[in-house]
């Protein structure tokens, strides 16, 4: 497909923020924080925005040692952007009043998106917008807290195809001041199986043109970024799983609404001082070598997708644990591969038609709360 930037001049705005090209990172747990979002940074120049992996209301305003260094963002992080996950309404206020007063972050992000079990038995994630009145109460808290600082929310289209919420939420977000709205095009039953459903963020669209839509899913290279707006009409584009191991995407990505057709094509030895400079981060983040190498090891399938990289190497490069380990190990492969046609395409998860595990009696009333508990505020993510 030949690429063709949107015909559009308009420039997404979050609030004050202005997001040009309108590329946004999504909100992955024990992916995107401060050392990826450096690497996804630089590779775009800094254009676009990237948003911190979540965090629980509750553990921020408890001040939890590891959520106050979820939150910390490099000097050069313009807007910071937190994404938060809560379920109680007084907890979500105390905690976007906290992110105002302290000066912790410009932008703040609402997770009705995960449909991980463990949250969806609780009524958290993307089963809670089917609560149209709690929905509406925890937005209204986060609006008001927030003062000047803009809240966007991430949702998906519903919990299954039978109780699809998307068009209502995004008109009680509209209704309590929400400044944008992302929506992954899968209903929590899909997971992240299937092929998302693009015609759903063009409908949503069409609902809600007071504010900006951005699209989410199945966004696995910069021309697919360009579709889903053409197909659309979407403001802009939330991109997820499609980056895991191609933090240069935001490159391709920013070449693409520019108009430009230089994507990056990096050879196995271009990747592996990648893969050697974002374990390296790691470390200095979490102020130990070894474990920044450790941390490392789930990227490091995701980077060598499609390059021929036999199975024994694979694994002993996803079990070393410093820098010197990880950087003698690629030194052994053909490094001057060229980038391979294989590495474009779906990563990460990709199992679909789950059964939503939910509260007893959760579908009965869409307006009956009863039943939400703070105990639904796990540390996980997705969306």
């Amino acid at each position: 497909m030949p690429t063709t930037a949107p015909s559009s001049t308009s420039t997404l705005k979050i609030g004050p923020h202005p997001v040009q090209p309108p590329v946004v990172l999504a909100p992955m747990a024990g992916i995107t924080n401060a050392p990826f979002r450096t690497l996804c940074r630089e590779f775009s120049g800094g254009k676009g925005l990237f948003v911190s992996e979540m965090i629980t209301t509750r553990a921020l305003v408890e001040r939890n040692e590891k959520t106050m260094q979820l939150i910390h963002f490099d000097a050069t992080e313009k807007p910071r952007s937190i994404q938060l996950y809560g379920v109680d309404p007084a907890t979500v206020g105390k905690a976007v009043r906290m992110i105002a007063e302290e000066d912790l972050a410009d932008h703040i992000d609402l997770n009705f998106g995960c449909p991980v079990p463990k949250v969806t038995r609780k009524g958290g994630g993307s089963a809670l917008p089917y609560k149209r009145p709690l929905l509406r109460a925890i937005l209204r808290e986060a609006v008001s807290g927030a003062g000047d600082l803009p809240v966007t929310m991430k949702m998906r289209k519903g919990i299954d195809d039978d109780h699809i919420t998307y068009l209502d939420a995004g008109r009680i977000a509209v209704e309590e001041g929400v400044t944008a709205i992302a929506l992954h095009g899968r209903t929590a039953a899909q997971h992240y199986g299937g092929t998302a459903d693009w015609d759903a963020i063009a409908r949503l669209k069409e609902h809600v043109p007071e504010i900006p839509v951005l699209g989410n899913g199945d966004i696995w290279c910069a021309e697919d970024a360009l579709r889903m707006v053409r197909e659309t009409g979407c403001d802009g584009v939330v991109v997820g799983r499609g980056c895991l191991g191609r933090p240069w995407l935001f490159a391709d990505l920013v070449a693409a609404f520019e108009g430009r057709t230089a994507f990056a094509r990096p050879t196995l030895r271009e990747v592996a001082d990648v893969m050697v400079r974002h374990a390296g981060l790691l470390g200095e983040w979490i102020g130990d070598e070894s474990r920044g190498v450790i941390d490392f090891r789930k990227h490091v399938a995701w980077y060598l997708k499609g390059f021929a990289v036999g199975s024994e190497m694979r694994k002993r490069l996803a079990i070393t644990s410093s820098l010197e380990e990880l950087r003698s190990g690629l030194d052994e492969l053909d490094l001057d591969q060229a980038w391979p046609a294989g590495a474009d395409g779906p990563r990460g998860r990709t199992s679909g038609n789950n059964r939503v595990v939910l509260p007893d009696g959760w579908l009965k009333d869409p307006y009956d709360c009863a039943g939400v508990s703070e105990d639904a505020e796990l540390d996980t993510s997705g969306g």
